[in-house]
């Protein structure tokens, strides 16, 4: 059997999909409710849609626009706010992963200019695999860490191993029932790197994983890729990890 390990991108879809990180000028389409096209569902501010430019082939893809407006975003949430949408998100996730039709189910989040997302407008995004399980290229290895904190069964880290290199923030909680506490510290890596990182930083992506009976979130601070990850797939280590570990306790604990 062949496996699949490419997804296959419409490029003539793609560059109609409309775009409001750069051009804060751009009309914003998830900021009015009647403009929407396919709603899912929708709980209070939440709502889930069907993308309307799904560029990926073999995917179902979907969008959660978190918020009622453009300048919210996931630090700043109130706590009410932040645990509904990690009730929404995972209630969303889980039924596309328990329905059978798809090999892997993405959840991710894009916010700012270096993410790799084209709408200003705080969402996420889910997406069914077909073909493909994400899981064959990650690996439990990426999420060992420096411990930060830990409450319950959840377990908040800075790579050792990261998958794609320098600082990565890893979330791994064990039980369900603490997502609250994983949504808090989730919240609390993304305050820090848009408010306290050494190197300014406006962008971040935030990636869900469900893997050997954990659901894990890393908490990425976006740059420029280094190119010897781009041309080798060599990731780097910061040699300065437990120093944002000291200054996170000091920050949040």
């Amino acid at each position: 059997m062949t496996t699949i390990s490419h997804l296959f991108y419409d490029p003539s879809i793609g560059k109609k999909k409309p775009e409001s990180i750069i051009n804060r000028a751009a009309s914003c389409p998830f900021c009015g409710k009647a403009d929407l096209e396919q709603i899912l569902d929708e709980e209070g501010p939440f709502i889930l849609v069907k993308n309307k430019f799904p560029t990926l082939q073999n995917t179902y893809q979907t969008v959660l626009i978190e918020t009622t407006s453009c300048e919210e975003e996931f630090s700043s949430y109130q706590k009410e706010h932040l645990y509904h949408f990690f009730d929404f998100a995972f209630k969303h996730w889980f039924e596309m992963m328990n329905n059978g039709e798809y090999k892997s189910v993405l959840l991710l989040k894009n916010y700012g200019p270096l993410s790799g997302g084209s709408i200003h407008h705080s969402h996420s995004q889910i997406v069914g695999l077909k073909d493909l399980d994400y899981r064959e290229a990650v690996t439990l290895e990426q999420f060992e860490g420096i411990t930060i904190a830990q409450k319950s069964s959840v377990i908040f880290t800075l790579s050792t191993k990261p998958k794609m290199g320098f600082y990565e923030f890893n979330v791994i909680m064990e039980n369900l029932e603490d997502r609250k506490v994983m949504a808090d510290f989730t919240q609390m890596a993304v305050h820090y790197i848009l408010n306290h990182f050494p190197s300014k930083c406006g962008s971040y992506n935030l990636f869900f994983y469900q893997m050997e009976g954990k659901i894990l979130v890393k908490v990425i601070p976006r740059f420029v890729t280094s190119p010897l990850f781009v041309g080798y797939s060599i990731a780097q280590v910061a040699v300065n990890l437990e120093d944002i570990v000291e200054q996170m306790k000091e920050l949040y604990f």
